[in-house]
């Protein structure tokens, strides 16, 4: 069964080396070094297996689970799981913005 979603992110575009920085330096402190992040293989570029994000290493994990196209799921050792919505970067505000409010578990 697909996990709850824990929130929504908003990237710019699917080049994960560019946009990955950019989520992980948005999160809150309190979760944590993310040591390994998935994504759906078919919607995202290509990545290498690691990346340095602000000199920790990152693991990337690809998969083509059709239950989770459009979801991105963040580990933290000892701190946790966090799977998050994935507006695709080319919706627009108007329809970017319930989709967001709906994942923060606000109302729309």
């Amino acid at each position: 069964m697909p996990r709850a979603i824990d929130g929504a992110w908003w990237p710019r575009s699917y080049d994960l080396l560019v946009e990955l920085p950019r989520l992980l330096a948005g999160l809150p402190r309190t979760w944590g070094h993310v040591t390994s992040v998935t994504v759906n293989g078919a919607t995202w570029s290509a990545a290498p297996g690691r990346m340095l994000v602000f000199n920790e290493v990152v693991r990337l994990r690809r998969t083509v689970a059709a239950s989770a196209p459009h979801t991105i799921v963040l580990l933290a050792p000892g701190r946790g799981r966090w799977d998050l919505l994935v507006v695709p970067p080319d919706t627009t505000e108007e329809a970017a913005e319930p989709l967001m409010a709906a994942a923060a578990g606000d109302p729309v």
